[in-house]
């Protein structure tokens, strides 16, 4: 028996990818494919991201911003449903229209099948816990639930769970709140 041995793809290689509306993403080299996400995913993304609009609006510290395309090296590129960079953060890592290093905050909205939930939850989190990501929120519509991770020097470490009765906040955004109901009011 021989083991086939296919070469690591770079973001370079996603230039000639179809331009079809699906998100293509490269971790370690492999291929990732999404479709359109359900709608539900997409309003709660949107009253995160306004929420958080908001409160910069009143606070211009730093950028907002939804389905940027991440490129952490050559051969690991991802796009983040929500990716949140101080003014200082931006200044440093946005060159060209594209995101070129870890942004400080990275949000992802669990989708619909076994094989996003476990990207998300497994090789997303180990992914950006490695490039330097300094909180992660994973979103669960389905538990109505948000992981929140905090870097450690191991890399990214679940620091709380909230649930319907809690309200977020975040060291990136001081005196920010979001009451959990809101992001599931779908």
């Amino acid at each position: 028996m021989t083991t086939q041995i296919l070469p690591l793809l770079t973001v370079d290689d996603l230039i000639g990818l179809p331009d079809d509306g699906s998100h293509y993403e490269l971790i370690d080299g492999e291929l990732y494919v999404s479709r359109a996400p359900h709608i539900n995913h997409q309003l709660i993304l949107l009253n995160i991201a306004q929420s958080i609009k908001n409160y910069l609006d009143q606070n211009p510290i730093g950028r907002i911003v939804p389905e940027a395309g991440v490129i952490f090296d050559k051969h690991n590129a991802a796009i983040p449903d929500l990716t949140f960079m101080t003014n200082e953060t931006y200044a440093e890592i946005v060159s060209g229209g594209k995101i070129h290093a870890a942004p400080d905050l990275a949000i992802e909205i669990i989708s619909y099948g076994a094989e996003q939930e476990a990207r998300d939850r497994s090789l997303k989190l180990r992914l950006y816990g490695q490039r330097g990501v300094r909180e992660y929120w994973i979103v669960d519509s389905r538990a109505k639930t948000i992981e929140i991770y905090h870097r450690t020097s191991q890399g990214l470490s679940l620091a709380s769970t909230l649930g319907e009765a809690d309200i977020l906040t975040t060291s990136f955004l001081p005196d920010f709140q979001l009451q959990i109901t809101k992001v599931f009011d779908v």
